[in-house]
């Protein structure tokens, strides 16, 4: 039986699913937009600069947990949170109301 093809959102939205189980379909639960685009696009939002520096390690809903490779980077990040916001609602399509900073062990 033959079948269309879908687009690459939609069939993105559908691994994410299956791979966060049945609570996906809760309210908060992360779009594939959302998460490739904080994930994918992580460079353009944040800049070169912080990027060497701050990864995101995850996304659950509107809250993102990064890591960050000293702990100067940790209060440098609290200074920029807002921008960073707007900047992951902007770029990446996510709207992100909490972050989680962790520092990276060595």
């Amino acid at each position: 039986m033959a079948t269309e093809p879908m687009p690459l959102r939609d069939a993105l939205t559908g691994v994410v699913r299956s791979l966060r189980g049945p609570e996906s379909a809760r309210a908060g639960a992360v779009p594939a937009q959302a998460m490739g685009g904080v994930f994918g696009r992580w460079d353009e939002v944040v800049g070169p600069a912080v990027a060497a520096h701050v990864q995101p390690v995850k996304l659950d809903g509107d809250r993102l947990v990064v890591e960050v490779d000293d702990p100067t980077w940790a209060t440098q990040l609290k200074f920029l949170e807002a921008d960073l916001r707007e900047r992951l609602r902007d770029v990446a399509g996510a709207t992100i109301r909490q972050f989680e900073i962790r520092v990276k062990r060595s």
